[in-house]
């Protein structure tokens, strides 16, 4: 319960913390009339007011290198081998499976590490306690859904419960993935 409440804080201070004023601005600052635009738009009056040129940055064209075939360690004791060796071959299958199962004698030291990825949908993370076993103490995720949903009592505050709905799939709220 007290993990919740800090959550539930955490939100609150999140959704202090945004900036008020006007949403709908443009380059220099100056608020946008939608209103006037909405006969050059094709979508009504929010889509497609601002269609902007997007550029790659060079930093992305990859220099003209060739792409790499494998950035993973080549030692099969700690990395999950191709799933064309791991289907095509019973060495491939086992070393999977003991990789997975038996952990090959990988066992971290002793301590807690928390590892956050960009996901499709927001931050997924990953915390990991370790009492220096081949078996982690406590795995926990942190869904991308997490911190929508902990400030959606504040999104929904004075509206009308058929607003819950569409405002679970506004913020792409997955049922399944809160419970991990």
């Amino acid at each position: 319960m007290a993990e919740m409440e800090q959550s539930m804080r955490i939100a609150e201070q999140a959704l202090e913390a945004l900036p008020g004023g006007p949403i709908n601005v443009d380059f220099e600052g100056r608020p946008i009339d939608p209103a006037s635009y909405v006969d050059q738009g094709k979508q009504g009056k929010t889509g497609g007011l601002l269609l902007l040129p997007i550029t790659l940055s060079p930093n992305l064209e990859g220099q003209g290198r060739a792409a790499q075939a494998r950035v993973n360690a080549h030692d099969k004791r700690v990395v999950l081998p191709p799933k064309e060796t791991t289907y095509g071959s019973i060495e491939g299958l086992m070393n999977h499976f003991m990789l997975i199962m038996e952990g090959y004698g990988i066992r971290p030291p002793q301590g807690e590490a928390y590892f956050a990825t960009e996901g499709a949908n927001g931050e997924l993370g990953f915390y990991v306690v370790s009492d220096g076993g081949d078996r982690p103490y406590r795995v926990r995720c942190r869904p991308p859904c997490l911190p929508p949903l902990a400030a959606l009592h504040r999104m929904i505050e004075g509206e009308m419960v058929a607003d819950l709905v569409p405002t679970f799939g506004s913020v792409n709220m997955i049922g399944g993935e809160l419970d991990r």
